[in-house]
């Protein structure tokens, strides 16, 4: 019992500083979510999608390895491998929204009316002063983001996850194992509401007014830092 006890507050711990330290876990989400108006509601519930998603492909891959007897080598094997495809669709999401991001400064002066139903209105003025138009956004235009974020989640791996998973304390029981996936489970998508609150919270007080034309470039170039980070991680930790 007490080894247990032991690994379920290691479990706690390693939710909690996995995605803590990893920004790709929140940075993306404030980001984008400041950048395309979306509500601190819609936000969260989209940040809770991605993480169950995020954590179930990991806990799946877990049983598997646990169902086929697999040893642990192979099961971070292919952890890394699920982590390598993460980390570069990060980088091309990023590099795509930043350069809509940039076409969409260059061409477009806005700035945006939040209408009381939640909808939002954008003027839109071009180069010449010509052009006035009204763009009503709606929900829908954030489906491929949502999809984009989602599939990016599923991809990315939960690294401490698997070794937990498999540990003799977890895999003793099945009520050890359901407690053990279901603790780091919920212990990860807290801690990604949590920050992703925080720094929606954050960005509000920041005044960004004179930069709302360049509110996509920003969102995209901070989502393709966030990738370029985890692609040098990954090529200095192995030689650490």
């Amino acid at each position: 019992m007490i080894e247990f006890s032991a690994l379920l507050i290691t479990t706690v711990f390693a939710a909690f500083i996995h995605t803590l330290v990893g920004v790709d876990h929140y940075v993306p989400f404030v980001a984008l979510s400041r950048a395309n108006d979306w509500a601190v509601r819609k936000t969260l519930l989209v940040v809770f999608i991605c993480g169950l998603g995020h954590v179930l492909s990991s806990i799946l891959l877990g049983l598997i390895g646990i169902a086929l007897a697999s040893e642990l080598t192979q099961l971070t094997g292919i952890e890394d491998i699920r982590g390598e495809i993460a980390t570069y669709f990060l980088i091309a999401f990023g590099l795509v929204y930043t350069t809509y991001g940039i076409r969409r400064s260059v061409k477009n002066q806005t700035h945006r009316h939040t209408l009381p139903d939640g909808s939002t209105i954008m003027h839109a003025h071009s180069e010449s002063g010509e052009e006035h138009e009204h763009i009503a956004k709606k929900g829908k235009k954030s489906t491929n983001l949502f999809w984009g974020l989602f599939i990016l989640f599923v991809l990315g791996p939960c690294e401490p996850l698997i070794p937990l998973m498999i540990h003799p304390e977890a895999t003793r029981t099945t009520p050890a194992l359901v407690a053990i996936t279901a603790t780091f489970a919920v212990c990860t998508i807290a801690t990604m509401l949590l920050m992703t609150f925080l720094g929606l919270k954050g960005v509000r007080l920041l005044k960004l007014n004179k930069l709302e034309r360049h509110m996509h470039t920003m969102a995209g170039s901070a989502v393709l830092l966030c990738g370029i980070a985890l692609l040098v991680l990954e090529i200095l930790l192995p030689s650490a």
